[in-house]
């Protein structure tokens, strides 16, 4: 068992790299099933940065194994995101009120869209996290707080109208932070998911989720310090 300030769980090794870069010392990585632990001090806070792998089961997998192991004030999930909110743009920092699937439909039982049954409805971020955001963010970035939704699909322009018209207030899609959300919900760990946009789910989202993915995980990954310096 290992104490730390924080879990800062990210898909892949681009969304890690601006953790690994800002910080003042890195431990070695340790493989954990597929996912890839290191302890990293920045900002003079004691980080666990776990790579996880894309998508659901994968997350929640490797948040599980990382609540386990330590004794976390805080889990963080950053990145990047495709937006889908009308007012949201390439560069934008989204911060989630609220985190909501976008894949679980129970609605034959009576559940809402959305709802895992069993679980509430949408998952709400640690208040105290989410009150450390700093609006606008670092170096005057653009950031957004509103319901983030995650799937198991990469939302392109063949599936972004149907997922606007199903989640209306939605403001980014990603394939990981709800599960997180789920699962800090599980063990009672507070939580926060912090994505940078890549992508508007457009034509050409891969393209540009290619192009813009280090500077979204840049922009991310700034609001993220900023908040674990605020609360820690």
């Amino acid at each position: 068992m290992i104490s730390v300030d924080a879990i800062v769980v990210v898909a892949m090794a681009d969304e890690a790299a601006p953790f690994l870069e800002r910080a003042q010392a890195v431990g070695s990585a340790t493989q954990v099933g597929r996912a890839e632990h290191r302890v990293v001090s920045v900002e003079g806070r004691s980080v666990l940065l776990v790579r996880s792998g894309i998508g659901l089961v994968s997350a929640a997998a490797a948040a599980a194994v990382a609540i386990g192991g330590t004794r976390p004030r805080a889990l963080i999930s950053a990145g990047s995101a495709g937006g889908i909110g009308a007012e949201v743009r390439v560069g934008d920092v989204v911060v989630g009120s609220e985190y909501v699937y976008s894949g679980a439909d129970a609605r034959a039982f009576g559940y809402a869209l959305g709802q895992v049954p069993g679980m509430p409805p949408t998952y709400a971020p640690g208040q105290a996290l989410l009150g450390a955001v700093p609006t606008p963010g670092p170096e005057g970035l653009r950031v957004l707080t509103g319901a983030m939704l995650s799937g198991d699909s990469f939302i392109d322009a063949a599936m972004v109208d149907g997922v606007r018209t199903a989640f209306p207030s939605g403001l980014s899609t990603d394939m990981e932070s709800v599960a997180l959300a789920q699962t800090c919900h599980l063990y009672d760990v507070p939580f926060l998911a912090v994505r940078g946009i890549s992508d508007l789910c457009g034509p050409v989202a891969g393209e540009d989720f290619l192009t813009h993915v280090d500077d979204a995980a840049d922009r991310s990954a700034a609001v993220v310090l900023s908040v674990l310096t605020a609360v820690s």
